[in-house]
């Protein structure tokens, strides 16, 4: 992975030039802010120029005339560069926001194509800051960083042209407090670019934290852990407060400091240009334009302060969105194959698996489904039941080993052609804010709704919707709040099923389900099953007893194989498992 970063006082250009790749589709709009940006250079010195022209060929001699003539000629000056600056600023915005949807676009596309280890490993609330915050200060190095800087730039050496061609003595003054000014905006840069980059630490463990506890508000509230909650939000929040005081502090002293050295400059101007005018080598309108020119130099350095600042922080801010941009942990689809349907045949093949280094979770796997059979995988928590369908739909990738699905690899599939063929339902079910119809399509034009009521009113849950107000177009809000338990499950069910999948995974997919519900889906589970390859990840050992085989798991490995019956004859691990769990519904 290429590594960005910021040097000590040194911006990288290596980002910049980065950056710059997203400029290439709009380059006829970057190349005219450009030239605005020349065009703002040259106009903002004419002003004092002119005014001092003015004062000393016009007024001082009392030519009225000349003198409306100079103030016509100041009006177009000041409407040419009103509509200039217009369109600078509207050019450099607009640019900006075209930019960063480009860029969150691309994020958006990467972090879809990421493996789920990268997730495990990843809080969201930073993933949630890289997409939006980070992505949003990019925008200010394009609208108020690059362009506004080179402006400024360009601004000073028209103006030190100027003043230098008008009186070089007077313009040396001038400058001699200007290294004052450099000592001081160094410093301020350094420290606020420390003090930025903690502000965007202290941002992304904000947004972590909130994202988190919000999403386990149930598990805080049930456990009464508001308190402790709170107390650890306000030490966040406190971590969150003092950064951005401390770059308050810094804004607080420099701009002070800097009004303090530029009014230093003009009283060192005003003292020898007023002795120079008595003694006839310096003229009133000469002063008066380095006066309005010490003004307008210093502005422009004070802002090159700010404006490294915002380039900073878009760089800090590109760095964490390229290096996860550059992050490795792709999934790798370099398969072709496209099925039209599959048989259902799944073979594992001596798989071992881990989701850290080497601390395996699957250890030597070996097993067959043929076409329309149904695997049940028994064991305890962490046997590696869910690892096996992880593994399956290629969600990880193995270690080592080999899972063959029709006798090919899995690897030899189009990615997104294998698990249209897979369908899943899992335990915990996750619905998006959004209606019932949007839940079950995930936005697949291809579903007819046709489809949907005929699968739903095959799995029975064709009753409850019809209830619902809007029916299909019924919104469940965020993640289903406002439909029950059994409800989600069923919704999911549907989901699944309208798919027509060749493979069918339930991972004990009636366990939130009431007995009712269970028992008006449970056939039409069976009809569904029927034909098709199935595999259960079975909690409760009840709903396998017509499995036509069980892999039992125990620490990642295969302990026991067998039917129901054949396993409770052989008084091993299954056996055990089975009585147990029938003495704990003896018991309830």
């Amino acid at each position: 992975m290429k590594k960005i970063r910021i040097k000590g006082d040194i911006i990288d250009f290596k980002v910049i030039k980065r950056l710059f790749t997203y400029v290439r589709p709009y380059r006829a709009t970057f190349f005219l802010l450009i030239f605005l940006t020349l065009l703002l250079g040259v106009l903002a010195p004419l002003r004092p120029l002119i005014i001092g022209i003015t004062i000393d060929r016009f007024i001082a001699p009392g030519n009225y005339s000349g003198l409306v003539k100079m103030i016509i000629v100041l009006i177009v000056i000041l409407a040419v560069q009103g509509i200039v600056q217009f369109y600078h600023t509207y050019l450099s915005g607009w640019i900006g926001q075209y930019i960063i949807r480009d860029i969150r676009i691309r994020l958006y596309q990467h972090l879809l194509n990421l493996k789920l280890k990268f997730f495990d490993r990843t809080p969201i609330g930073v993933l949630v800051t890289r997409n939006i915050s980070d992505v949003e200060t990019l925008a200010e190095v394009f609208s108020n960083g690059l362009a506004s800087l080179a402006g400024e730039m360009l601004q000073l050496v028209f103006i030190l042209s100027v003043m230098f061609w008008l009186n070089w003595k007077l313009t040396l003054i001038s400058l001699s407090t200007l290294p004052l000014l450099i000592i001081a905006t160094y410093i301020f840069k350094e420290k606020i670019k420390v003090a930025f980059d903690q502000v965007r630490n202290a941002v992304a463990r904000l947004n972590a934290f909130v994202q988190e506890h919000i999403t386990g508000m149930s598990v805080v509230q049930i456990f009464n852990h508001e308190k402790q909650s709170y107390r650890q939000f306000m030490e966040i929040n406190r971590g969150h407060r003092q950064a951005h005081i401390r770059s308050v502090l810094y804004y607080s002293v420099y701009f002070p400091a800097s009004e303090v050295i530029q009014a230093l400059g003009i009283g060192l101007v005003v003292w020898f240009g007023a002795k120079g005018i008595m003694e006839g080598i310096t003229t009133f309108g000469e002063l008066t334009a380095f006066i309005m020119y010490i003004n307008m130099f210093f502005r422009p350095i004070r802002q090159i302060a700010d404006r490294f600042n915002t380039l900073q922080m878009g760089i800090v801010s590109s760095t964490r969105i390229f290096r996860l941009l550059d992050h490795e942990s792709r999934i790798q689809d370099e398969g072709k194959f496209k099925p039209e349907r599959l048989r259902g045949d799944v073979s594992f093949q001596n798989v071992w698996f881990a989701y850290n280094n080497e601390e395996y979770v699957l250890k030597d796997i070996s097993f067959e489904v043929k076409k329309g059979q149904t695997l049940a995988l028994v064991g305890a928590t962490g046997a590696g039941k869910s690892s096996v369908i992880n593994v399956l739909n290629r969600f990880y990738e193995i270690n080592k080993g080999k899972i063959l699905i029709d006798d090919r690899d899995i690897r030899t599939y189009d990615l997104r052609s294998l698990r249209e063929h897979i369908g899943v339902v899992l335990q915990d079910v996750f619905l998006f804010s959004g209606t019932i119809e949007e839940n079950i399509t995930l936005g697949n034009p291809e579903i007819s709704r046709t489809k949907i009521y005929e699968t739903a009113d095959m799995l029975g849950a064709l009753h409850f919707i019809e209830k619902l107000p809007g029916k299909l177009n019924y919104n469940v809000r965020e993640r289903g709040a406002v439909l029950s338990t059994g409800q989600r499950q069923l919704v999911s069910f549907i989901r699944a099923m309208v798919y027509d999948p060749g493979i069918l995974i339930l991972d004990e997919a009636t366990s939130s389900v009431d007995s009712e519900t269970e028992e008006l889906i449970r056939k039409a589970i069976l009809q569904m099953m029927t034909g098709r390859t199935s595999i259960i990840i079975a909690h409760r050992l009840s709903t396998i007893q017509e499995a036509d085989k069980i892999l039992v798991l125990r620490h990642g490995e295969i302990v026991e194989t067998g039917k129901h019956a054949q396993l409770l004859r052989s008084q091993g691990y299954y056996a055990q498992l089975y009585r147990m769990q029938y003495r704990e519904v003896v018991r309830s």
